[in-house]
Formats: structure tokens, C-alpha cells, sequence
């Protein structure tokens, strides 16, 4: 088993990644962090970890420092960063660093899956030992290159979606479109554009709420809640 610590300062979402790894074969959650101090003592009390699946935006510290501190302290622990950083320069510093990969929020579990299943791969051809011709080097680096999830229909924002999915993954029950205007300051016509993404995707999970006349409202919760 490929021993996993998920760390993100939100625990609803570290739970959710986490939950998303246990459904992947062949990989087990180790534990999960908060911060940065709770990564770092993790690394080092924990039995065994393989791979950090690490948010970029920590309370204490960034992924990045993170990273850095844990080369510095003489772990090779692989990363996957996981987070909402989509600028250039944060992307370049995540690989300079050795981040084996970059995923971006919003993602779905087959965005993820697509990259630890890349990884178990890589590690399966790295397994093997011996030498590398060509051939086998080209396969170990294309063994990265897993293609991620689908990119968002045309006309929907990146960061639009993170909005929405933040607030319905934060809230403690069903919410509807006009809330989660409310809550991101988005339209409720956008809002009830994006909720139908994630319905439609499985991300969300579409509850009707029934009053006294008139059609039931429609209220939205975080799939693994529901």
C-alpha cells in the first residue's frame, strides 16, 4: 500500500481528499495535517508516509516552505500539491522544489485519481531498478504526464467554481442557489449555473425542499454529506 498524508487547512476538505484516496486502490490514508507544523511532525512520527498530497495555503506556512523544510531536514518524501495556486512563478517553484505533481482546484475524484493512479505507476517502473535505456527513461517521466480532469465547460470560471465549491463544501447542511449567493456574492442565476456543474459531475447532490404551495425549492449538498 502507498501511505498517503493529506494535508489542508480546511478539515472538511482534507477529509474529502482523504476520503477520494481511500477509494483508489492500492493507496491508504496515514494521516492528515492542518498546518504546516502538523505535516512536518507527521513526516517524522508517522510509521511510514510515500507521498504528501499538500494544499499550497497553510495558516503557518505555504506547501512550498513546507517542501523546502522537509528537503532540508533530509526527507525525500514525494508531493503532489493540491491546491487553489494557479499562478506561474508558485507552479515553477512547486517542481524546482521536486513537487511530482500539480493539481488544481476545483477538481473531481477522477482528476485525482488520474494522478496517484500516474504515480503508482511511476513507482511500479521505478520498482524495477537495473538500468534505463531511453525507451524506459521516456516511460518513468511519461508515467507524470497523466492527462487531468476535464477542464470547465466553456464560459464557466475557474474561479467561480472554487466559490461555489468551497461554500457548499463549508456549509452544515443543504444550501440553496440564492444562498450561495448571498455567501460568495455571485448572482443567483450564476450560482445556480454552478451547482448544477457539480450536481452534474457528482460533487453535489440535488434535495428538494417542499413548502406549503408553489414548486419545492432546490437545495444543494456536498456529496459525501449527503
Amino acid at each position: 500500500m502507498i501511505e498517503v498524508l493529506v494535508v489542508d487547512d480546511d478539515t472538511r476538505v482534507a477529509r474529502v481528499n482523504a476520503a477520494y484516496v481511500e477509494k483508489v486502490p492500492g493507496f491508504h490514508v496515514a494521516g492528515q495535517a492542518h498546518n504546516a507544523l502538523e505535516a512536518l511532525r507527521g513526516v517524522e512520527t508517522l510509521p511510514r508516509v510515500d507521498l504528501i498530497l499538500l494544499d499550497h495555503y497553510l495558516p503557518d506556512r505555504t506547501g512550498l516552505e513546507v517542501v523546502q523544510e522537509m528537503r532540508r531536514r533530509g526527507h525525500q518524501t514525494d508531493v503532489i500539491m493540491v491546491t487553489a495556486a494557479r499562478d506561474v512563478a508558485t507552479v515553477q517553484a512547486a517542481m524546482r522544489h521536486g513537487a511530482l505533481q500539480y493539481l488544481v482546484k476545483p477538481f473531481s475524484f477522477a482528476g485525482l485519481r488520474a494522478k496517484l493512479e500516474a504515480y503508482a505507476e511511476l513507482r511500479r517502473t521505478l520498482d524495477g531498478g537495473g538500468e534505463a535505456e531511453q525507451a524506459e527513461v521516456d516511460r518513468i517521466f511519461g508515467a507524470l504526464s497523466a492527462p487531468s480532469e476535464p477542464g470547465l465547460p466553456k464560459g464557466h470560471s475557474p474561479t467561480t467554481a472554487e466559490l461555489v465549491r468551497q461554500c457548499l463544501m463549508k456549509a452544515d447542511g443543504a444550501l440553496s442557489a440564492q444562498e450561495i449567493a448571498e455567501r460568495t456574492g455571485v448572482s443567483r442565476q450564476t450560482a445556480q449555473r454552478y451547482l448544477k456543474l457539480l450536481e452534474r459531475t457528482g460533487r453535489a447532490r440535488l434535495t428538494l425542499k417542499y413548502g406549503d404551495a408553489g414548486r419545492p425549492e432546490h437545495r444543494y449538498v456536498w456529496a459525501t454529506r449527503a
